[in-house]
C-alpha cells in the first residue's frame, strides 16, 4: 500500500513562511504528478501547485510569485515552500500524487491526510 504523510503545517503571521512537506511510501515504482491542494472552510478544494517527474510546474494565479513547490525523487517526498502568506491562504493543505505501485505503468491517485495552515495576527 501506498501513503502519503504530510508535515509543517502551524500558525503563523502574515507575511510569515512555512514549508511543507509530504512523504510518499509503500509499494512505488513510479510517482507522476504531485500536487497540493487546500480547502478552506466552507470553499471547495482547490489545486494549488503540481510538479510534475520531469520538473515542469504550475501554480494558480493566487500564489503565484509566493509559493513554490519541489520535488526530490529519491526521497519521493515533494515540499510547497509558502512565503509572504495571507490570511486568505488559511486552509487545511493536502498532498495529492499521482502513483504507479504496481509496476505496470498505471497510476492511482493517493491522498494525504491533509495539514492545517493558519495566517493569523
Amino acid at each position: 500500500q501506498v501513503q502519503l504523510v504530510e508535515s509543517g503545517g502551524g500558525l503563523v503571521q502574515p507575511g510569515g513562511s512555512l514549508r511543507l512537506s509530504c512523504a510518499a511510501s509503500g509499494s512505488i515504482f513510479n510517482i507522476y504528478v504531485m500536487k497540493w491542494y487546500r480547502q478552506a472552510p466552507g470553499k471547495e478544494r482547490e489545486l494549488v501547485a503540481a510538479i510534475v517527474s520531469g520538473g515542469s510546474t504550475h501554480y494558480i494565479d493566487s500564489v503565484k510569485g509566493r509559493f513554490t513547490i519541489s520535488r526530490d525523487n529519491a526521497k519521493n517526498t515533494v515540499y510547497l515552500l509558502m512565503n509572504s502568506l495571507k490570511s486568505e491562504d488559511t486552509a487545511v493543505y493536502y498532498c495529492n500524487a499521482g502513483i504507479d505501485s504496481s509496476g505496470l505503468g498505471i497510476g492511482y491517485e493517493y491522498w494525504g491526510q491533509g495539514t492545517q495552515v493558519t495566517v493569523s495576527s
